[in-house]
């Protein structure tokens, strides 16, 4: 029988070809290695690290949950119920087993993605696997992950301080108690910081079904009648101040487009009462959601919470996977992207206002070099946020870096962004950014570009303290 191929990802790896570049990548990356990890933007459950339980099996934390593994084994005729993902309401009936035996007959699928370096690099620095994954080994690894999970040291918080990690910002509804991240805030026996980000898109599409419940909802947590346009605006507000009052210092948007043409009240009032008696028209709808988005910067001019903006996707591609398995289900896909011509009402209101800070994100990364690097290297407010999403791979960080560089430098940049659910893959992912940075920078090193003191100092910064001054961090 074949001894399974071992599992022991290169120490070089995304390095430079040529030796002498490589030993100064080397360096670079040795430098940050180790640092702590900022993800000032994510998606892991704060109730997870507050309640603190063992992970329930390895398939229900490495594969259901993470729509870039259960999106390619969708493409490959996998289905989505024999992921682990509910159905028509229904809970999937397979097992973890069965689940993980799926990722492991189709290992070699994912030869050359991300997903592939990231769990190479999870499952032999996180869990001490020794060997690929395959068909014939998958149950023997399945039994040596249970039981790993079962250990004290794999518990959520032990995790989180094993992999480093000193800010770790989720993401939320407005009209959510933020109950967790209390708990974790008067928890002593817990020294990371977990913030809030508040979450406002599902107020925005007054088109979309349960717009008018969700605005009940709100209205009743900020004790506002959001059953008008200017009692939306108020209970926005509030929420605002309770998130920024647990520790939540940005904001995240994500909308088709970038339009924010803002409406007078009166109009948005009629809108907004088109909307709650079913006449609203298309057209209504889209001036609704700029308008939106154009109050929504008015408001971070006003408490400082850092506009994080990504434009551009057009979710739940395919109807009939949303119908039966619902949203975030792997199916939202890049459109093409703009940002210069529709943030005009905002940056020209807002664009030079010290208090207000928008990061830029995007799909699209034909934007990088057009719009966005220019846009940051004008106004102070704007920021280029890092590759996301389906550019959050080596070469399109590269790409990013080359892109962004030449206009607005290093210092008007968000620093990574994990972007996950996947609570294991987090150092994974950071390591990947700061070997695809070290090397960048040692190209502009022996391009005699930089000096190695200054790619060094740049190497640190961009794992520190431009993060922390981006989104206003602070130090713990």
């Amino acid at each position: 029988m074949t001894a399974p191929a071992p599992l022991a990802p290169h120490p070089d790896r995304l390095f430079p070809a040529d030796p002498g570049v490589r030993e100064l990548a080397r360096r670079l990356h040795a430098e940050v290695a180790r640092s702590p990890i900022l993800s000032p933007h994510g998606h892991v459950d704060a109730a997870m690290l507050a309640d603190d339980r063992p992970f329930p099996d390895p398939a229900a934390l490495l594969i259901t949950p993470d729509h870039y593994v259960t999106r390619m084994l969708h493409a490959l005729g996998v289905p989505l119920d024999e992921l682990g993902l509910t159905r028509d309401g229904r809970p999937s009936s397979s097992s973890g087993r069965s689940i993980w035996r799926r990722l492991c007959e189709h290992w070699d699928a994912f030869l050359g993605t991300p997903v592939r370096f990231w769990f190479e690099s999870e499952f032999s620095e996180v869990f001490g696997l020794t060997a690929q994954p395959s068909a014939a080994n998958a149950d023997a690894l399945y039994d040596q992950l249970a039981e790993t999970l079962g250990r004290p040291d794999f518990r959520p918080r032990a995790l989180f301080d094993r992999f480093g990690i000193e800010v770790l910002a989720t993401t939320d509804d407005p009209a959510d108690d933020l109950e967790a991240h209390a708990r974790l805030a008067a928890d002593p026996s817990f020294t990371g910081r977990v913030l809030p980000t508040f979450r406002a898109d599902r107020y925005m599409h007054p088109d979309e079904a349960g717009w008018a419940a969700r605005l009940s909802r709100l209205g009743a947590v900020a004790d506002v009648d959001t059953a008008t346009y200017p009692g939306l605006l108020e209970a926005l507000r509030r929420r605002r101040a309770v998130f920024a009052a647990a520790g939540g210092t940005a904001t995240d948007t994500g909308v088709l487009d970038a339009g924010s043409e803002p409406l007078d009240e009166a109009e948005a009032s009629r809108i907004h009462r088109a909307a709650l008696d079913g006449s609203l028209t298309a057209g209504e709808a889209v001036a609704y959601r700029r308008n939106m988005l154009y109050r929504l910067a008015e408001l971070s001019a006003e408490d400082g919470l850092v506009m994080q903006l990504h434009p551009g996707v057009l979710r739940n591609h395919h109807r009939p996977t949303l119908d039966a398995f619902g949203p975030d289900t792997g199916h939202d896909l890049p459109a093409v992207g703009a940002f210069t011509v529709p943030l005009t009402p905002i940056l020209r209101d807002f664009g030079t206002n010290p208090t207000f800070r928008i990061v830029l994100f995007t799909v699209d990364e034909t934007t990088f070099s057009r719009e966005i690097a220019p846009l940051a290297s004008f106004y102070p407010s704007v920021y280029a946020g890092a590759p996301w999403w389906f550019l959050d791979t080596p070469d399109a960080i590269l790409r990013y870096r080359r892109s962004i560089t030449d206009s607005a430098g290093f210092t008007k940049t968000s620093g990574f962004i994990d972007d996950t659910r996947a609570y294991c893959s987090i150092p994974a992912r950071h390591d990947m950014s700061r070997r695809v940075d070290a090397s960048f920078l040692a190209g502009l090193v022996a391009t005699h570009q930089l000096t190695e003191e200054d790619a060094s100092a740049i190497a640190r910064r961009l794992v520190d303290d431009i993060p922390r001054s981006t989104f206003r961090l602070g130090r713990s």
